[in-house]
């Protein structure tokens, strides 16, 4: 049996892993010239990690820390972009001037001593 401390300790360490994972993913979108408008969106649908916009291209991404890209991919399940979906469409009624833009799900893939890995339209959920 593991002390409640221990637990405590390993959600907090999960919570900065997942902070420095989001901030490398968004500089890398910010290199390839994305702008952020939100990080860490919550709803009471589903989160976003990062809400980033590039002309007119509207992107709603999800970052996965893992051991291996295959390993990130695999965890965007259908039931996560289901929820990513949903969360997407709470952001634009709650962002309407971004309703006419084009819209797209990317993830980016952060691996120990790798350079984060983007990968555009990774998919698209089922309404």
């Amino acid at each position: 049996m593991t002390a409640p401390g221990a637990a405590v300790q390993r959600r907090r360490s999960a919570e900065r892993r997942g902070r420095r994972s989001e901030f490398a993913a968004l500089a890398l979108l910010a290199v390839k010239g994305f702008r952020p408008l939100a990080r860490r969106w919550r709803s009471p649908v589903g989160e976003l990690d990062l809400v980033v916009v590039r002309g007119n291209l509207l992107t709603f991404v999800e970052v996965k820390a893992r051991a291996s890209e295959s390993s990130g991919l695999e965890a965007i399940t259908a039931a996560q972009q289901k929820r990513m979906a949903a969360a997407a469409q709470a952001w634009l009624a709650s962002n309407p001037a971004y309703a006419r833009y084009n819209m797209r799900f990317d993830a980016v893939i952060v691996t120990p001593r790798r350079l984060p890995r983007h990968l555009p339209d990774a998919f698209r959920p089922h309404a």
